[in-house]
């Protein structure tokens, strides 16, 4: 996965790129009950737009990404300055309040992920064919504590195993975090000229708060 996954950034067929911001954030961050100044995780960021905006609402943010294509792209466009430094088997890049770890988001520990209080899922869960998908909900779980909150967008498509972004019925997602988040859908949007279809989803990790 991870050379398929480089070869896409080298290549720039990264046609799951979007260049605005999820509309999904201004219409529901706001409503989930994130912590003020909360620190967000954002698991196979690339170079999502998306951590800049969470970062104008006063949060620190921690994306992780397998390419270093990405990381590159996304701090080229800003000309700030960016602090670089290593921490175990990460290579972070640090821009403002956004730190981008270059490295396997299953190799992220609960150590690594002290500090973090919520979550955003644009294009992680989707990106990832089924075999790891199970596999990616429990990681997310162990690295969120109780009470965390979190934002994540699915999609659904008629084009079965096709991907990424894959298709992710309610079903699957429900099956996937239901035994350690409780999960509500938020939205379920029409689809769009490729027959894919998004639903927004607010997450809180169970446990005491």
């Amino acid at each position: 996965m991870e050379n398929a996954w480089r070869k896409r950034w080298q290549e720039g067929r990264i046609g799951f790129h979007q260049a605005q911001t999820h509309p999904a954030l201004d219409e529901y961050w706001p409503r989930i009950g994130v912590a003020p100044g909360a620190k967000v995780l954002v698991p196979l960021c690339g170079k999502s737009l998306d951590m800049r905006w969470l970062a104008g609402q006063g949060h620190a943010v921690l994306g992780v990404e397998l390419a270093p294509e990405a990381i590159a792209q996304f701090v080229a466009q800003r000309p700030v300055g960016v602090s670089r430094y290593r921490q175990g088997v990460f290579e972070i890049a640090r821009q403002g309040s956004i730190e981008l770890w270059c490295g396997d988001f299953f190799h992220l520990t609960i150590r690594q992920a002290f500090e973090l209080d919520a979550f955003y899922d644009r294009a992680a869960l989707i990106a990832l064919p089924p075999a790891t998908r199970a596999r990616y909900a429990f990681h997310l779980a162990q690295l969120m504590p109780p009470g965390a909150r979190g934002l994540l967008v699915g999609t659904t498509h008629d084009n079965g195993a096709d991907g990424p972004p894959y298709s992710v019925d309610e079903a699957e997602i429900r099956a996937l975090f239901t035994p350690n988040f409780a999960l509500e859908r938020l939205e379920s949007g029409e689809s769009d000229e490729r027959g894919v279809r998004e639903q927004v989803y607010a997450l809180k990790r169970r446990g005491p708060a």
